[in-house]
């Protein structure tokens, strides 16, 4: 009996000392300047049906001067590797980032960054894209737009593949140099 009692007493005690350190949501400190982002890839074409691209990261430019070390914010892309552009479609897109907080800032660029990886296949042979010497493998789009605090943004990159396609004759290689639209949807919460 007298372990019952004990096991009240130290029960009661912890409740007790539960309830007065706990906190309101209004106690928490809640940082005022942040926004949430979510980034989304999709493709246009209308020739082109199996063009891979591989996709490394997604990033900000948040600075004018990019000289700067930090002039670029990498978003971290969560669906990393090699894809079929033509497959994302406006109802089947690639989730690249899903609701990341950063700070709200002016945003001046969005880019993705492409990997070597990257190829066309044309009646069943694969053609390996130049993203290097002739191509882009960090094409960016001015968008050039200030970020609210405590809003959420779809950003929806848009890659035109009809365009973004060509075929260099004079290195007798075919090149990737993507052309983007973006579309940028806010949303408070």
């Amino acid at each position: 009996m007298k372990h019952l009692q004990a096991i009240n007493q130290l029960f009661f005690s912890v409740l007790i000392l539960l309830c007065s350190t706990s906190c309101s949501k209004d106690d928490i400190n809640v940082n005022e300047n942040v926004t949430s982002i979510t980034v989304k890839l999709k493709s246009s074409n209308s020739v082109l049906n199996k063009v891979y691209i591989n996709i490394e990261d997604v990033q900000l430019k948040i600075k004018e001067d990019e000289s700067v070390s930090d002039a670029w914010l990498s978003l971290n892309a969560i669906n990393q590797g090699t894809y079929n552009i033509c497959d994302l479609k406006e109802d089947n897109p690639l989730l690249l980032v899903d609701d990341l907080e950063i700070d709200a800032n002016f945003i001046y660029e969005i880019r993705l960054v492409l990997g070597d990886n990257n190829f066309i296949d044309i009646n069943n042979v694969l053609h390996s894209l130049d993203v290097a010497n002739y191509g882009n493998a960090t094409p960016s789009n001015l968008i050039s737009t200030q970020l609210d605090s405590k809003r959420r943004y779809d950003f929806v990159i848009d890659m035109d593949i009809d365009e973004s396609v060509s075929f260099n004759e004079d290195e007798n290689m075919m090149v990737l140099n993507p052309k983007l639209y973006t579309a940028i949807r806010q949303i408070q919460y």
